[in-house]
């Protein structure tokens, strides 16, 4: 009853998720960039401090600052680069600490704070929907009038966002169905009732960790597991837009119109469209490039060689599995490779990189600037400049992260710069593929390396969103001069 002991005491927790409320506002309201690079960093020091406990590790002995950090990085940003042996150091503890990890990095930041918000609140108000359209859709981060289609609208965020929390435990929770039985086949099913959930999370969240004996090469014949896997990786880095436009013409019987892509928004088509090109096209080079080469395909039948062509294409997107030995790749290869790594999956997805949509622009751009048009169109509709500055700001920014810690590493460790290169581009993409060379660094070029893989999860959205803030109407005209380009 109120104004007893027991309410006295009780009434300062009461107050907590209001204070927690109150928090998230003023930060949001303040800088939204500045927010999400704090929670990430938040979750980072967090999940650092988790994975040094002795408990973490099966020797029961405190994990290394700088192997507990890097691991601590590539969970919270979904990466899947690992500086120890994942099956071997790491205890149960660790292993659930990895598994709720990589689920809050794959969700995003300002969506799992958005969601966190609206779990407290029950409501979403202009600005709370502002900093969760920042995860989604950073072009969005501005408040003033927008007269373009979006996307996804300021109205549905609240919809979006429990499509995300919705989708990540459904496809889950379907992958781990389906996998159950060939995990059980491996393993004892007390075994799989554990591995099933991880190979799930790991591969719908784009992480690629393999936390089991043997890692996935242990069912790489087994073509229903590696086709469930390839198909959890694909939907995954499409991006929970793609995923929340998709559902709408499933569930609402006026728009069910999902096999008519005329109907799609312009952002699914290009996504779809790109993404399946750079599978199919990374597939054929890996398989005309690779089929000779006896430490890769060469040693594998033609069934074989084709599909692990297709499932290295799709893991170079992002998902970071590999049952062939990357550094056993050709040098073409590899650049092809770092080639896709560096464009990776689908905006707000949990895939990294440029994203393909970024591709696709820049693409359109090219092609409308060869045939003289004065803006960029795809599909009946324009592309506005702000996205197309967007698209040059990511381009640029992510090659500039790539060179500068290409450099660095290479000039710390004296490693082949192919090496290096595939191993710092799978960080900026958060594919998680390496050379075997990301083990084998010392703990400074480890700090680098992580660094590398923050940005690369964080800094293309950061930077998307403010380029987009940036955005303002001038009312007058400087004279033209034009400098020589080419």
């Amino acid at each position: 009853m109120p104004g007893t002991p027991a309410a006295n005491a009780a009434a300062p927790f009461r107050r907590i998720p209001g204070a927690v409320w109150h928090w998230f506002r003023v930060m949001t309201t303040h800088s939204p960039s500045r927010f999400a690079l704090s929670v990430f960093i938040a979750l980072v020091l967090l999940f650092t401090a988790l994975l040094s406990l002795p408990i973490a590790s099966t020797t029961r002995e405190v994990t290394p600052l700088a192997d507990a950090l890097f691991t601590a990085v590539s969970t919270i940003c979904v990466t899947g680069l690992t500086s120890v042996d994942m099956s071997a150091h790491w205890s149960p503890f660790g292993d659930v600490v990895l598994f709720v990890g990589v689920n809050i990095g794959g969700m995003g930041a300002l969506t799992l704070a958005s969601l966190l918000g609206l779990v407290i609140s029950k409501r979403m108000g202009l600005r709370a929907k502002l900093i969760a359209a920042g995860d989604t859709n950073p072009l969005r981060a501005h408040g003033g009038a927008v007269n373009e289609s979006q996307a996804v609208r300021l109205g549905e965020v609240g919809m979006l966002l429990r499509t995300v929390a919705l989708s990540t435990v459904l496809i889950e929770l379907a992958v781990t169905l389906l996998i159950f039985p060939s995990v059980a086949a491996k393993y004892p099913w007390f075994d799989a009732l554990w591995i099933a959930p991880i190979y799930a999370a790991m591969s719908f969240t784009n992480t690629g960790f393999t936390l089991n004996d043997g890692g996935i090469a242990v069912f790489q014949h087994d073509y229903f597991f590696m086709s469930v896997i390839m198909l959890s990786v694909f939907v995954g880095s499409v991006g929970f837009p793609v995923i929340f436009a998709l559902s709408r013409h499933i569930t609402n019987p006026r728009k069910a119109t999902l096999l008519r892509p005329s109907t799609w928004a312009l952002h699914v088509k290009l996504t779809l469209i790109t993404t399946t090109i750079l599978l199919f096209a990374g597939a054929g080079t890996f398989l005309i490039l690779e089929y000779g080469n006896p430490g890769t395909f060469g040693r594998m039948n033609a069934w074989d060689t084709i599909f692990q062509s297709v499932f290295l294409s799709t893991m170079t997107r992002s998902g970071g599995f590999s049952v062939v030995d990357i550094g056993e790749l050709y040098g073409s290869s590899m650049v092809v490779g770092s080639m896709l790594m560096f464009v990776g999956g689908g905006s707000a997805s949990t895939a990294g990189g440029i994203k393909v949509t970024t591709l696709a622009v820049l693409a359109l751009g090219v092609l409308s600037e060869a045939k003289g048009r004065q803006s960029v169109e795809a599909f009946g509709r324009r592309i506005p400049s702000d996205v197309q500055r967007v698209a040059v700001a990511v381009l640029a920014w992510g090659a500039t992260i790539v060179a500068v810690a290409t450099i660095v590493i290479a000039q710390i460790t004296h490693a082949p710069i192919a090496q290096v290169l595939f191993d710092v581009i799978s960080a900026f993409g958060t594919v998680g593929l390496s050379t075997g060379l990301t083990e084998t660094l010392p703990d400074h070029a480890l700090y680098v390396l992580a660094v590398t893989i923050f940005m690369g999860r964080v800094g293309t959205v950061t930077l998307a969103a403010a380029v987009a803030a940036t955005s303002r109407t001038q009312h007058y005209s400087l004279p033209v001069e034009r400098p020589i380009v080419g």
